[in-house]
């Protein structure tokens, strides 16, 4: 069996040695792999002895670079492996990685969900939908997401939705009831909130348009109809306004009296 001749201290990192056998440079090791397997100046190492060795050298490396990966944020189980993988590192190597940062508590799905829904929510006003697709996204299984949810309760939730749609009415107040309504919930859902949750929200924000507010969304939503079929023909003109203007959410009495104000109802189209 080849005996350990020779043992250096690489030149560009302390913690790294050369490891020769009769004579001859054979391999690198980490200080941590040489103290583990007790590699020293005498001892014979059989072919598995090598091999082991070398596996413990590539878990050291890799775990290294797990362990960088984390240093910038909390990280799921899933992106440690996927990030490992891009750097074309084995399987079995990786999850030898995985049980050690997991034992050393480095990574743990259910804190670093609980943390995510926290951050996602107060920090981005995410709704949990979303949440859950993302989480899922980084690999979280299902029950650890309904667990670290469980801290989004109901009026979170409602806050989080009321908050969302004000800011919305602020840039949309020429806009009818109904498409104003309609603006509100499709946006709410596409922040992840639930159609309940939407509902209940909705009846804490005040969307409805008085009759003023309503006139003057009409009228300008009117000036542009009347732009897109200024040369219509007078029957088609009339339809097609009634219809667009209709489209826009605004009531058969409110477009009535528009065209009436217009003289477009007095016109003989016969």
């Amino acid at each position: 069996m080849p005996i350990i001749t020779k043992i250096s201290s690489q030149k560009q990192t302390d913690d790294r040695f050369n490891i020769f056998l009769d004579e001859k440079f054979a391999f690198s090791v980490d200080q941590d792999v040489l103290i583990r397997f007790n590699l020293q100046k005498g001892k014979e190492l059989d072919e598995f002895d090598i091999l082991d060795i070398q596996f413990g050298d590539e878990v050291k490396k890799a775990y290294n670079k797990a362990l960088e990966f984390l240093s910038y944020r909390m990280r799921s189980v899933k992106e440690v492996e996927d990030h490992l993988q891009k750097k074309d590192i084995q399987d079995p190597v990786i999850q030898e990685v995985i049980l050690k940062l997991k034992e050393n508590k480095y990574v743990d799905d259910l804190e670093f969900a609980t943390a995510f829904v926290r951050t996602q929510w107060q920090t981005n006003g995410k709704g949990p939908s979303v949440v859950k697709r993302e989480l899922a996204g980084k690999g979280v299984e299902q029950g650890i997401i309904d667990q670290a949810l469980t801290q989004y309760d109901q009026s979170s939730q409602i806050e989080e939705a009321v908050n969302h749609a004000e800011k919305l009415l602020k840039k949309n107040n020429q806009l009818s009831t109904v498409q104003l309504k309609q603006k509100l919930e499709q946006h709410l859902l596409r922040k992840g909130f639930s159609y309940d949750i939407i509902s209940i929200a909705l009846e804490d924000v005040q969307f409805e348009q008085d009759e003023s507010e309503e006139w003057a969304a009409l009228l300008k939503h009117a000036e542009k109809g009347k732009k897109k079929y200024q040369k219509e023909e007078p029957y088609q003109y009339k339809m097609k306004m009634k219809q667009f203007l209709y489209r826009k959410g605004f009531s058969v009495e409110l477009i009535e009296r528009y065209l009436d104000e217009e003289g477009v109802n007095d016109i003989d189209f016969e």
